[in-house]
């Protein structure tokens, strides 16, 4: 089946997606950007309640005491909600070490950091695959005895798929019956390409064809969202994401993007309040530092602003230049920028908010302010407009 007939089929089916999001985990590992307790809480709260994500991954295992103390709390608030199945934490194959630090703060769900590609097996951990897979094998079981439930990252699995495949399969084949919920495929490098993932997910998706698989990808290309699309193609049930698309080097692939684009081109269903996705970014830009660029797709602070005014006569004719992505679906509202670009439509739509209804003669001269301001290069607010008008 080729794409196109993938994106009519999932068009048809309406598939449901399970979105996890790894903000206070690896966008944590953004240069720079360190989560006190309390703001980890509150991302927590405003993710699980208000957002309705359907899992966080918050932390990895023993970091440090204040990592501690935040998973702790967070935990506690799961708990009382009757969410805390949804809250999980990155663990080690350390002998049961990060099972027992993931266990006194009160978490149930541990996603145990694997090695997916052979060279990581054999020149990082200096390992055999038997040796390795054994040693996971010990960790599953140990975690079960305690009571917390285990997904499993193949890290680095996107070069294990290309460069060894065959070590891939070995992993799996002697997982699948392990109890491991969810196997969590990693594009860790961010070295893969759309077509690239459709290829390994087919092959994943039907060699083991009962088995829950996410997708964690990562945007050194610029192709974190692309290539999450495509794993939802090729039967991934689970995306990872970040809000901001934060994350390492590059970051992961947006919540927002992620969310718009599953459901207006992909019929695809989530558990995401859209209109929450404004009031969660301000948040963890606010708590991170990392400015959001002003013309990021749905959370930026200029995309929804029109500035040609061609744009803004068309909007008054039946939103000639609007499409699905309107913003009171996220909370916001259309604005229109006034400068040299507006014209005459642009200006009315500011007059109309300041409540102003001015002549033919009087809107000449606002325009013609607004222009010469606009070739200095100045700011041009509604109070420039407003004085420019009484000024006429």
């Amino acid at each position: 089946m080729g794409t196109a007939e993938q994106v009519s089929k999932y068009q048809r089916i309406q598939p449901f997606v399970e979105i996890l999001d790894s903000t206070l985990r690896d966008g944590e590992q953004t240069s720079g950007v360190s989560f006190l307790p309390h703001e980890k809480l509150m991302i927590a709260r405003m993710l699980l309640n208000d957002l309705n994500v359907d899992r966080i991954e918050v932390a990895s295992a023993r970091v440090s005491e204040g990592e501690k103390e935040a998973v702790g709390m967070i935990c506690r608030y799961a708990e009382k909600i009757d969410k805390l199945e949804r809250v999980e934490v990155l663990g080690f194959v350390d002998g049961g070490q990060s099972i027992d630090w993931i266990a006194d703060c009160g978490g149930k769900t541990m996603n145990l950091l694997a090695k997916g590609s052979l060279k990581h097996c054999t020149q990082q951990l200096q390992k055999t695959p038997e040796e390795h897979i054994e040693d996971i094998r010990q960790e599953v079981k140990y975690a079960r005895e305690k009571g917390i439930t285990v997904n499993l990252y193949l890290e680095d699995w996107s070069d294990g798929m290309k460069d060894s495949p065959f070590y891939v399969y070995q992993l799996m084949d002697a997982l699948c019956d392990s109890g491991i919920r969810r196997f969590m495929l990693p594009d860790t490098l961010g070295i893969m390409n759309p077509l690239q993932c459709i290829e390994y997910f087919r092959k994943m998706v039907k060699r083991y064809a009962d088995t829950h698989f996410d997708f964690h990808a990562h945007n050194d290309y610029d192709l974190a969202v692309s290539n999450s699309l495509a794993a939802v193609l090729s039967g991934a049930k689970g995306l990872h994401v970040t809000v901001n698309g934060l994350g390492e080097r590059c970051g992961n692939a947006p919540l927002s993007s992620v969310q718009v684009i599953l459901k207006d081109h992909f019929n695809a269903r989530t558990n995401i309040c859209e209109n929450k996705l404004n009031d969660i970014s301000r948040l963890v830009e606010s708590y991170s530092g990392i400015a959001v660029a002003p013309n990021q797709p749905i959370i930026g602070d200029n995309v929804f602003t029109q500035v040609a005014g061609v744009h803004a006569d068309g909007d008054k004719k039946n939103g000639l230049y609007q499409n699905a992505l309107v913003p009171e679906r996220f909370g916001r509202r259309r604005e229109y920028a006034l400068g040299k670009n507006s014209g005459r439509a642009n200006i009315a739509k500011n007059l109309e908010e300041l409540g102003l209804e001015l002549t033919p003669e009087q809107t000449r001269r606002v325009t013609q302010r607004i222009t010469e301001l606009g070739d200095k290069k100045e700011r041009v607010t509604q109070g420039i407009c407003l004085s420019s008008s009484a000024m006429s």
